[in-house]
């Protein structure tokens, strides 16, 4: 099949070249031959690696990569005359394409890595195949394989569908590093070859080879030891033929050795022939070195003679166990990875051993980020994972996923035991943290399942503890909870809900109710509330109360906010040619404010409607405003240079501080219908509605109280000087045309 795969890529390559979309001739970019290419196929052909099958020391190369750089693609190209050819292949099923469409062709020509954020934007690449069709190359990162002598035999290079804006310096030490792992297992693949063809050959190389070439007879006795083997164990060539190859040997493996020589000498196979492999050596100093050796034996007359290849292999050594503890290790907390938590979680749970997820979320984060940046939020993250860590010894492991999210995986699915950890972590992670002499607060929600009761596979158990976080979450944070069935079922529901509302978007089934604002005095129409309501086709006429919540956190919120602003404006632009100073209150979702662009669809609806700025007035809920963060500061304070009124929503029913009054350009508060309610007979709620009145008149803002549905209730707001007021007693929310046919004539309710 691959051949087959190789024949089409060719041809479509053929068919891309010659011809544009007009049908005239035009060819991909050509791609560079480097100067002393003759003596650079030369060399690749001395390493006898094309067109042979997989080698598990290449492939593990070729794992870690994909692990470490997380792209699903990973190559070891090695370019001949007209082809690439893929010593490793991982993710892509071919193992070779045509050098006219290579990228690494490119990358060869070039001293360090060839970095590529989108190959579509890249008139080198853009019509290439590759990136046209399978495997839709947007990002890669190529680095030159070089040969001792210094040509460039192929590339180490990273393939992902989806582009990259940057590869750093960590990413570019990384992959050199990766790339002189792979040119190791070359050099010593091509020193195993010639050993091979020729002894007479095999000991011209070996004399210029940064290798330890020795050879020797079954007696153990040396009968060669090149400058290299003399740089690495200390002993000179002539010190060595007066000696054996025991001197070599550790007392680590020295029994290996003998039983080896003992099969030699009794005309047996070495059990390590023509194989490599990691053991130490021991230097004249004493010292001992990891090393790599590579065994072979043949006959010369009646006596077999013993070869070995030694590489010191010390600095691979530390490169790799850096190299894969990047790919295992969270760089900021030291804390093990997602990869290494997914890796461990099937093992456990293939092992068919009990086990507990707790799954952690930090509460207030963000809030750490954006009021006093990403340092003080880096430094709560380590002393987070320093508490979870010393408070989980017994955790078989605690990873950070990503984020504020967190995870450990206890041994045992002891209910009482996972309820009792979990309200410990709660507790632990909750106290306060200092950054810079600022005291820092969060908290911490968890979700709890156990194995094999909620799920004995590792995507089903890890998304019971997801629902349980969320339950967490939703019930008031600072808290855990235990995965329970039922929590599934509500997910499964809440998701054909969320596509529900998708399609009620999509299908024109929201629309726009209004409620009128009067003046308290004479029950003048001063303006009206937009208000949303869904035509379901089976539930009828449904209020915000059964779909606002779910609505508001869906990707779909900010789009659903802007028609709600641009249907509202419209038809106020409608009514006021005959109620000229009407305006029109419109909610705002929070992610609107997170979007970037609020003000700018603001600025274009007030063009659009000819409407003038103090017209639209901004409802802002609490949550909003509680942020406190710069960006959200600097869009209040552009729409209130633009003109637009901001109205605080409900306020007095949560957290909000006078402080926010001062910090933000709120020119109206809006009392709660809660306080409202018992006006007339609860002192508590007359006197808070006062407050909000004395705050009103003190900062100048403007007071509209909702819920007004008595008399009695409109006239406290009378006798109390509320300027404005909304409610049932001077009309419930209806549809446009009912709500023309309602106040346009009379301007009143």
């Amino acid at each position: 099949m691959a051949w087959f795969v190789v024949l089409v890529l060719r041809n479509i390559s053929r068919v891309f070249n010659a011809l544009n979309a007009d049908g005239s001739t035009n060819l991909l970019t050509p791609y560079p031959i480097p100067a002393n290419e003759e003596s650079r196929l030369k060399a690749l052909a001395d390493y006898h690696l094309m067109d042979t099958p997989p080698a598990e020391d290449f492939e593990r190369l070729g794992a870690l990569a994909s692990k470490l750089f997380d792209v699903p693609i990973v190559l070891v190209s090695l370019i001949e005359r007209d082809r690439q050819f893929f010593k490793v292949h991982v993710g892509l099923d071919i193992c070779e394409t045509s050098r006219e469409v290579s990228f690494c062709a490119h990358a060869i020509v070039q001293d360090d890595i060839l970095f590529i954020p989108d190959a579509t934007k890249d008139p080198r690449f853009s019509s290439n195949p590759l990136v046209l069709g399978p495997p839709f190359i947007r990002f890669y990162a190529g680095k030159p394989l070089f040969a001792p002598s210094g040509e460039k035999l192929g590339t180490v290079c990273l393939i992902d569908s989806k582009p990259r804006p940057e590869f750093t310096a960590e990413d570019r030490k990384n992959l050199t590093d990766l790339a002189a792992l792979v040119m190791d297992r070359m050099e010593i693949r091509r020193l195993e070859y010639v050993r091979t063809v020729s002894q007479v050959r095999f000991e011209n190389i070996a004399e210029t080879s940064p290798d330890a070439i020795i050879c020797s007879n079954s007696e153990g006795e040396i009968t060669f030891w090149n400058r290299s083997a003399e740089r690495l164990f200390g002993y000179s060539a002539a010190e060595m033929a007066e000696r054996s190859s025991e001197v070599l040997i550790p007392d680590s493996w020295r029994r290996i050795y003998e039983a080896e020589l003992d099969r030699l000498r009794n005309g047996e196979r070495m059990e390590l022939a023509d194989r490599t492999i990691e053991l130490s050596g021991l230097r004249k100093d004493g010292s001992e070195f990891p090393a790599e050796f590579s065994l072979s034996t043949w006959q010369e007359g009646n006596s077999t003679s013993v070869g070995a290849i030694v590489r010191d292999i010390t600095e691979r050594r530390q490169n790799e166990e850096r190299l894969f503890r990047l790919a295992a290790i969270d760089a900021l907390t030291d804390l093990a990875n997602r990869g290494a938590w997914r890796e461990c979680l099937a093992e456990r749970l293939a092992a068919e051993k009990p086990a507990t997820v707790l799954l952690l979320d930090l509460d207030g984060f963000k809030d750490v980020n954006d009021t006093l940046g990403h340092s003080a939020g880096d430094s709560v993250i380590k002393d987070v994972a320093m508490r979870l860590k010393a408070a989980s010894e017994n955790a078989i492991m605690v990873a950070r996923l990503g984020g504020d999210e967190f995870v450990a995986l206890l041994p045992g699915d002891d209910e009482r035991l996972a309820k009792a950890m979990a309200a410990q972590l709660v507790s632990v992670i909750s106290q306060p943290y200092a950054f810079a002499g600022e005291r820092i607060d969060i908290g911490v929600s968890i979700g709890v399942a156990l194995s094999p009761l909620h799920s004995a596979r590792p995507e089903e158990l890890l998304s019971a503890a997801d629902l349980a976080l969320y339950r967490a979450k939703a019930a008031g944070k600072g808290r855990y909870e235990l995965f329970e069935p039922a929590l599934r079922e509500v997910a499964v529901a809440r998701r054909a809900f969320e596509q529900e509302l998708r399609e009620a978007f999509q299908n024109g089934e929201f629309e726009l109710f209004y409620q009128p604002q009067v003046a308290v005095e004479d029950r003048r129409l001063t303006g009206a509330e937009a208000l949303m309501r869904w035509n379901h086709p089976e539930r009828g006429l449904l209020s915000p109360v059964s779909f606002m919540d779910v609505l508001s956190e869906k990707p779909i919120a900010p789009e659903v906010g802007e028609w709600v602003l641009r249907s509202a404006c419209r038809q106020l632009a409608e009514w006021r040619k005959s109620i000229p100073d009407m305006r029109i209150g419109v909610n705002l979702f929070e992610a609107q404010m997170r979007s970037g662009n609020l003000l700018t669809i603001v600025e274009e609806v007030l063009v659009e409607t000819r409407l003038p700025a103090d017209a639209l007035e901004l409802e802002l809920v609490e949550n909003i405003l509680l942020r406190n963060d710069a960006m959200t500061a600097r869009l209040l304070k552009d729409l209130c240079e633009l003109g637009v009124g901001l109205a605080f929503d409900d306020y007095g029913t949560g957290f909000a501080s006078l402080s926010l009054l001062k910090r933000y350009p709120v020119s109206r508060l809006k009392i709660d219908r809660s306080f409202v309610r018992d006006v007339n007979t609860d002192p508590e709620d007359a006197a808070v509605v006062n407050a909000v009145l004395y705050l009103g008149r003190s900062f100048g803002m403007d007071v509209i109280a909702e819920g007004v549905e008595t008399q009695a209730q409109l006239d406290f707001l009378r006798e109390n000087n509320c300027p404005q007021a909304q409610g049932y007693l001077f009309g419930k929310p209806v549809n446009a045309s009912e709500f023309a046919e309602r106040f346009a004539a009379t301007g009143k309710a």
